[in-house]
Parts: structure tokens; C-alpha cells; sequence
């Protein structure tokens, strides 16, 4: 028996204001709201209400007729789906309707809802994993609070996988995660190195043959129709069969009148013609089918373009230049102690702002250019890095941002792990710091040299430079003082 698993991504991003450099909009010193400032809302409403309209209402209305069709059937009809945390987001604030449809397709208890990462970015793809596990961490809190489940497969942004990811996720506690099935055959189940969890893989080609090939009258096999589909997947050798593609793929990428809708709703019924086949959810296949092996991959892997790789976020200057920018503001953001601009700094780490700006001409430049709303990449680019550019700026008058991190030692090269970017975020180090890390700096004059060389406040290095007598708890608590001091002075 192939079990057959159909799974579904769903996201949808949230585009800046495409006019934010040109129209001389960095760093205005007064913006009511900084959330208008930055993204369209206007344009992010009206896509994700006609994608509503032409994709997730009547694909889901699709989907709950199949499934109590078959819901007496010794087989019934499953399927799976990884909701970005930004489209559940945006459900809530432009069409609780469709929400509202999905919770219903999860309360059959046919549907298993996948985890990923909360804002669907490349945090996995950081040195410090730390904003990694937070994402997933907040995922996996508005899942539960839109269908009150906890996931157990872990599908990260775009299928990007490697050894190392595996090993995070297993650490969360998951049990099975989801990549790319370039890495080998895709119909069977594999265990990653060095892990227990189950490793599924996407099979690409028969994906493809609906995400991207359904309407092509130049495929040899137009037209896609369902009975023949049924016929590949039940002469496909293997132990399951993982189909997993864009959800937009039915009614907005391939519209209504290509028959797409048709084609769901007739397929279930088809595959159940064979004997040999079920429908399963992931969950299911990677606890009932033994790994067929160990597999390594210690490269990343993804789902992305012709390459499978990173490429098609990191494939040029202007990605990477634009990804570590704004991988360089996390600290700043989270040493802001400001909800608003943390949420504005994680919402600029999605993936689909680095996807915009990708240069490689061919097939892939087109499906970029089809999801852009630019109309170069380069333009894509300056919107880009220049609502970075203001955001860097709001946060340096905030919080005192240095010039260079101070990094906690006990000793020379004897480091700590605790790190400040800023006046505020030395504060809150300092509060958890061990005495005798304080000790050895205050000893050596660190905090003043650094007060002094990177944040470029004298004022305030005289002042530490004169608790050299300080110890213990006492220095700790002189050291708050002046501190506090100012980031009073700063708000005056």
C-alpha cells in the first residue's frame, strides 16, 4: 500500500510602500505610525482579498467536499497545511471568513497542521539560532490559538533543510520534517544523521506536474486531467508519495477556467480506484513507515527554483548585502524593549523581500518577476535597504546603538556569550551578568573605553571610569545608576 500525502503551504507576504525611497520618505522625523510607513497595507489588502476569493474559499470549499465524501470510506481523504504566522495574521485583519474555513477543515480531523517559522524567513540560515527557536516557538502559539492543536511535523520556509536544522528541530521535540526530495528517492521515509525523527520528502516532479505544468498546452501530457494523474501515482514505486505545493496554485496561479478546481475535486476519487493506494497525513507516514536509511545532507537544500538551494534569496550581492542588514538589526530591535519596532524588524526578515530582488534571468527570473510587486529587482532592492537604512536610524536615537558590541569576559578571550549593542541593551546585561565578569571590566575600564570609543558619549565614560573602587552587588548597583542616568538624560 502508497500512502499518498497531499500538503499544502499557504503564506501570503507584506509588501512595502514601492514608492518609500522615491518619494523621499527615509528618515522623516515625524511618522504617526510606523506601520504605514513601511508596508502598503492598502495593496496587502486587496491581494490577499482576491486571492480569497479566487483560491482559499472555493479551494477549501473543494476540500471539505472531498474529505465527508470519503469520511465513511475505509479510506478517507486527508490532506496537511503550514499557514505562515503572517497569513493567519492577515485572515484575522482583512477576511476572518477564510480563517474561519480552515479552523473547519481542521476540526474534520482529516487535516494536520504543520509547524514552521512564524514570519516564513531565513532565520534558520543565521549564525545565532536564537531567533530561529523563537519563531517557531510563536508558530506554534497561533496555531493553537487558531485550531487548538499542536503540530508535530515541522516544515521550514521553503523546504530549506540541512543536518543541522534537523537536529534543531528534533531538539523542539517534533518527530518529522519535511524537505526537498532532490537528496534522494522521494517515496520513501529516511532518518537525517545523527537523529531519531523521520525524515519525509517532497516528490518535486509530480508536484510540479500540477503547480507549474497543469496549464501548459506546450507539455506533451496537456491535459492534466485526474484519472491520469491517479494512473502516475499508482505506478510510482515506493512506500509513500509526498505532494506538496503552493495553495495558491488552485484558483490564483492556476486560474479557475484551466479547470484546476475540477481536477481537486475529481482526484480523491480517482486514486481510491487503485487498491494500492491510501491518503495519509505526514504525521501518520512518519510513524507508520520505517526509515528506509540514514541520510546526510549538510549543504542547504530547498524547494526554490531549478538549484533547490538558498540561491534564490542569496544568489547575488544585493540579497546578501540586503540579508545581513537586516540580520544585523536583530539585537538592536530586541534591546529596543519595543514590541512594535521588534514585530516591524521580524516582519522585514521575510523571505519574500530577499525572493523580489533575485537578478538570474530564465524561468526562475520570470516566476520572480510573476510574485514581485516591482518592477525590477532592483527597485526591489532600494525599497528594501532603504526602509532598512530607516529603520537602523530609529533604532540608533531610541536605544543609544554603538558602534560595536560590548561582549561580557571573565577573562581576555574568555567570553561569556552576553552581548549589548546598545546603552539600554548594556543595561539589561548588566542585570544578569556574573560579579565577577563586572569585576574584570570594571577593573580593566572596558565599559568606559566602550562608552567613550563606540558610543561616543565622554560624559558617560568619566562617570564609569569612576567606580574603579566599586565590587560586588555595590558595583552592580552604581553601575545601573549611572546608566539609568543616562537614558534619562536621552529622553529629556
Amino acid at each position: 500500500m502508497t500512502e499518498i500525502s497531499f500538503c499544502f503551504e499557504v503564506h501570503q507576504p507584506l509588501r512595502l510602500n514601492k514608492d518609500f525611497f522615491w518619494g523621499n520618505s527615509p528618515l522623516k522625523e515625524v511618522v504617526p505610525d510606523l506601520w504605514d510607513f513601511y508596508f502598503d497595507d492598502a495593496e496587502n489588502r486587496r491581494i490577499f482579498e482576491r486571492v480569497s476569493e479566487k483560491c482559499y474559499l472555493p479551494a477549501n470549499d473543494v476540500i471539505m467536499e472531498c474529505i465527508r465524501e470519503l469520511e465513511n470510506s475505509d479510506r478517507p481523504f486527508m490532506v496537511a497545511y503550514s499557514f505562515s504566522g503572517v497569513f493567519l495574521e492577515q485572515c484575522r485583519r482583512y477576511r476572518p471568513a477564510v480563517l474561519d474555513s480552515f479552523a473547519a477543515l481542521v476540526d474534520t480531523g482529516n487535516v494536520e497542521v504543520l509547524e514552521q517559522t512564524y514570519y516564513h524567513s531565513l532565520a534558520s540560515l543565521y549564525e545565532d539560532k536564537q531567533e530561529f527557536y523563537e519563531q517557531v516557538k510563536m508558530h506554534r502559539e497561533a496555531v493553537w490559538d487558531a485550531f487548538g492543536v499542536r503540530p508535530g511535523t515541522f516544515e521550514n520556509t521553503e523546504l530549506i533543510y540541512s543536518d543541522e536544522i534537523a537536529r534543531m528541530v528534533e531538539g523542539m521535540g517534533y518527530k518529522a520534517i519535511f524537505t526537498e526530495g532532490v537528496v534522494a528517492d522521494p517515496n520513501y521515509v529516511y532518518r537525517p544523521k545523527g537523529c531519531n525523527l523521520a525524515l519525509l520528502l517532497r516528490n518535486y516532479q509530480l508536484t510540479d506536474d500540477i503547480g507549474f505544468r497543469f496549464s501548459s498546452h506546450s507539455w506533451p501530457e496537456y491535459p492534466l486531467t485526474a484519472d491520469k494523474y491517479a494512473s502516475w501515482l499508482a505506478c510510482t514505486p515506493g512506500q509513500c508519495i509526498n505532494i506538496f505545493c503552493d495553495y495558491e496554485t488552485f484558483g490564483e496561479h492556476q486560474w479557475a477556467d484551466t479547470g484546476i478546481f475540477e481536477f481537486l475535486r475529481r482526484l480523491p476519487g480517482e486514486i481510491l480506484k487503485y487498491k494500492n493506494l491510501k491518503f495519509a497525513t505526514p504525521g501518520e507516514i512518519a510513524e507508520k513507515i520505517a526509515p528506509r536509511d540514514e541520510l546526510s545532507v549538510v549543504d542547504y537544500v530547498s524547494w526554490a527554483d531549478l538549484e533547490r538551494n538558498t540561491s534564490c534569496w542569496l544568489g547575488n550581492g544585493l540579497q546578501h548585502a540586503c540579508f545581513l542588514y537586516q540580520k544585523r538589526l536583530e539585537a538592536p530591535a530586541k534591546e529596543s524593549g519595543n514590541g512594535d519596532l521588534l514585530k516591524i524588524w521580524r516582519t522585514l526578515g521575510l523571505s519574500d523581500h530577499l525572493y523580489y530582488i533575485f537578478t538570474h534571468g530564465g524561468g526562475p527570473g520570470e516566476v520572480h518577476s510573476y510574485f514581485s510587486p516591482y518592477g525590477i529587482p532592483y527597485d526591489a532592492a532600494v525599497t528594501y535597504f532603504s526602509v532598512l537604512c530607516d529603520l537602523h536610524y530609529r533604532l540608533k536615537k531610541q536605544i543609544r546603538l554603538a558602534d560595536s558590541p560590548f561582549r561580557f569576559a571573565v577573562g581576555k578571550d574568555q567570553f561569556t556569550g552576553r552581548v549589548a549593542w546598545s546603552l539600554a541593551g548594556l543595561k539589561s546585561a548588566i542585570q544578569g551578568a556574573d560579579i565577577d565578569s563586572l569585576e574584570y571590566h570594571n577593573q580593566n575600564g572596558d565599559m568606559a573605553s566602550w562608552a567613550g570609543t563606540s558610543l561616543g558619549d565622554e560624559s558617560l565614560a568619566k562617570r564609569l571610569a569612576g567606580l574603579l573602587d566599586s565590587r560586588g552587588e555595590q558595583l552592580r548597583t552604581e553601575l545601573l545608576e549611572t546608566i539609568n542616568a543616562a537614558l534619562k538624560e536621552d529622553r529629556k
